[in-house]
């Protein structure tokens, strides 16, 4: 068989830990970059349009570029000749919408392609959860729908579950929180009621999620391991997260890491959400932008041409 000419991948946004589901619970939405591997020419070649566009690297210290050849180096392969990586953007960067675990996944799906795919999707997923350190977006990023995901030294396990198409109204602040920098913030030792406290609510934000069901999502998304510690460094966003649930939120979370904020609604009222979230980060000093989007069933996908 010949080999492929051209990959063409799409890779959804992801909003994880969902509240107390800190490190193990990540969400597919229905926003996608879209990125085209095209084997041709003598030397690598990188074009980006939309988000990041001016700032991101477009050589081989780009991140889908550097897990496409994580990939191709535990093959002991490389390309012949040379390589167009072309991205199309949609997801913004350092928001807490994935968007480094959209690349990661990207280069490596990119990469197994051309290869001729010899690495399934559990493999994948290992190899992605080594880059980005941790297992929620690139779980669902991979999967879509609702993922949760538990890791051990020898195997990572994952449940997916179809969710309903749920709005979430999700803010991004114009502030630079890096998840690097956000987990660095986080406490080495926890006290035992808080780990109790963050136990029973994530069973219930799965349930909650996977029924579409507003009202149990409105009295467990709350969280005592992370969100706590993370919004002291986001000016506004306290004040955010309330302004929405006055609004018309059912339930209200950090998205990820951050600085993105999520709020659940059932619809009815998204402009009038995301205006109270802008007011509140702008009495902050803080600007932002809304995303309107829908929990996506599907992830990501490859494309081939010969």
């Amino acid at each position: 068989m010949p080999s492929p000419r051209c990959v063409a991948i799409r890779v959804p946004a992801t909003t994880a830990n969902l509240g107390p589901g800190f490190d193990c619970l990540g969400m597919a939405m229905e926003l996608w970059n879209d990125v085209s591997f095209i084997v041709e020419g003598e030397r690598l070649k990188v074009h980006i349009e939309g988000e990041g566009k001016e700032i991101l690297p477009r050589d081989e210290s780009n991140l889908i570029v550097r897990a496409a050849q994580k990939l191709l180096a535990t093959q002991k392969q490389q390309i012949s000749g040379g390589l167009c990586i072309s991205c199309y953007n949609r997801i913004p960067l350092s928001s807490g919408l994935g968007s480094s675990a959209s690349a990661v996944l990207a280069g490596l799906l990119g990469a197994n392609a051309l290869l001729g795919c010899p690495l399934n999707h559990e493999q994948i997923l290992r190899l992605g959860c080594e880059m980005e350190g941790h297992p929620d977006n690139i779980s669902a990023a991979l999967l879509g729908g609702l993922v949760v995901t538990v890791t051990t030294e020898k195997e990572i396990t994952t449940r997916r579950f179809d969710v309903p198409p749920l709005l979430a109204v999700v803010v991004v602040p114009t502030f630079d929180l890096s998840t690097r920098t956000a987990r660095t913030i986080l406490p080495k030792k926890l006290p035992l009621a808080d780990a109790v406290f963050n136990l029973g609510r994530t069973t219930l934000v799965v349930e909650a999620l996977r029924a579409g069901d507003l009202e149990l999502l409105s009295r467990v998304m709350d969280d005592r391991l992370h969100q706590p510690y993370r919004l002291e460094r986001i000016p506004g966003s306290r004040a955010a997260l309330q302004a929405a649930k006055r609004a018309g939120a059912a339930a209200v979370a950090l998205s990820g890491a951050g600085p993105g904020l999520v709020a659940f609604s059932d619809g009815s009222a998204p402009m009038a959400i995301s205006d109270a979230m802008l007011r509140a980060l702008q009495d902050a000093g803080i600007s932002a932008r809304s995303f309107f989007l829908r929990a996506s069933a599907s992830g990501a996908s490859v494309s081939i041409t010969m």
